[in-house]
């Protein structure tokens, strides 16, 4: 990451950058909950630099009684094998995208539907709203805990080593990465490309070695992932938008006594509309830095490709899936999709 683009991250978060393995605040002798908190993040993300923030201000709100350690860059395993640690008490807290989550509770996937969102007023509508509290629901129907507000990923962008994306005849057979989800797996084959379903930590490699020759992620996440390296054209399709809810054990969330939770949850929200808006300065500036590191960037019409979608089925599909509440929620914000 050039100079600049590090004098980005310190100016909008606040000049946290961290470099221990892990960060735990003092006192952790004293506290009556020691709990665990594990991102997929590197280090001076703003997602990285806010949850440690909200770490920090429980300890001490909590005056020492709630102590969490943080484990950022998958060191406690990828999403799915994380995920299998919060659910069984090992880790207290992740960050995980919805459409990963979908693979246990399928309608969080809801957010990821293709070109639904036009910005991210409309995300936040949504998700912050109904569509939100009909995911929350299912969520803790899984036995899990998701805190209200979610931390903002970006609309997600199509890189490639062969060629820019300019029609859907370009997406045909590409060999693209997707993470583990079968509704990112149903949209790409639905555009004709030829998905696979690689865990983040294995990105790179995949891309590096030719397994794939394509990927999609925000623009943040190209950046610190230095997928430029791998990586020669970035097509902004704007194709869908990702989040991650801030999911807790559910034994260990209803251990807390209330007036824990309450600080717990006050900081961590606070956490996340900090992140909201540190992603939104980065994003500003973060296309110049990627062009000056060989990233070439096109935009294609997107009117063509989401009529792909809708010609192939895949509003009708994932309609039946989700339902017609969550379903009818999210339109009531979109408008019509199918």
């Amino acid at each position: 990451m050039p100079k600049s683009s590090r004098r980005q991250f310190l100016a909008t978060t606040g000049g946290v950058m961290l470099a221990a393995p892990f960060i735990m605040s003092g006192r952790a002798n004293a506290a009556e909950f020691n709990y665990k908190f594990a991102h997929n993040f590197p280090l001076g993300h703003p997602l990285a630099n806010r949850v440690q923030e909200g770490c920090d201000r429980i300890a001490e709100q909590s005056d020492g009684r709630v102590q969490i350690a943080v484990f950022p860059s998958n060191q406690l395993g990828s999403d799915t094998d994380t995920l299998n640690q919060l659910r069984s008490g090992a880790v207290e807290f992740f960050t995980l995208s919805g459409i990963i989550l979908s693979a246990l509770v399928p309608v969080a996937a809801i957010n990821g539907v293709g070109f639904a969102f036009a910005d991210h007023d409309k995300v936040w509508e949504a998700m912050d709203g109904e569509v939100g509290a009909s995911v929350r629901k299912a969520i803790s129907d899984a036995r899990l805990y998701a805190l209200p507000r979610m931390f903002d990923n970006g609309f997600r962008q199509i890189t490639t080593s062969t060629k820019a994306i300019e029609t859907p005849d370009d997406l045909k057979g590409l060999k693209i990465r997707v993470p583990v989800s079968p509704l990112w797996t149903s949209m790409f084959q639905a555009l004709g490309t030829a998905p696979a379903s690689i865990n983040w930590n294995e990105t790179y490699t995949a891309l590096q070695t030719g397994v794939v020759d394509a990927q999609e992620n925000p623009l943040s996440t190209i950046d610190v992932g230095k997928l430029y390296e791998v990586q020669s054209h970035c097509s902004l399709t704007n194709h869908m938008w990702d989040g991650f809810w801030l999911l807790s054990n559910a034994r260990s969330w209803n251990a807390l006594p209330e007036d824990l939770q309450q600080i717990v949850e006050t900081n961590f929200s606070q956490s996340a509309m900090d992140e909201r808006a540190d992603l939104a300065v980065l994003n500003t500036n973060l296309r110049a830095s990627l062009e000056e590191h060989g990233l070439a960037f096109n935009q294609p019409d997107p009117a063509p490709i989401r009529e792909l979608l809708r010609n192939a089925g895949f509003y009708n599909e994932w309609h039946g899936k989700f339902g017609d509440e969550a379903w009818g929620a999210l339109e009531g914000v979109v408008g019509q999709l199918t």
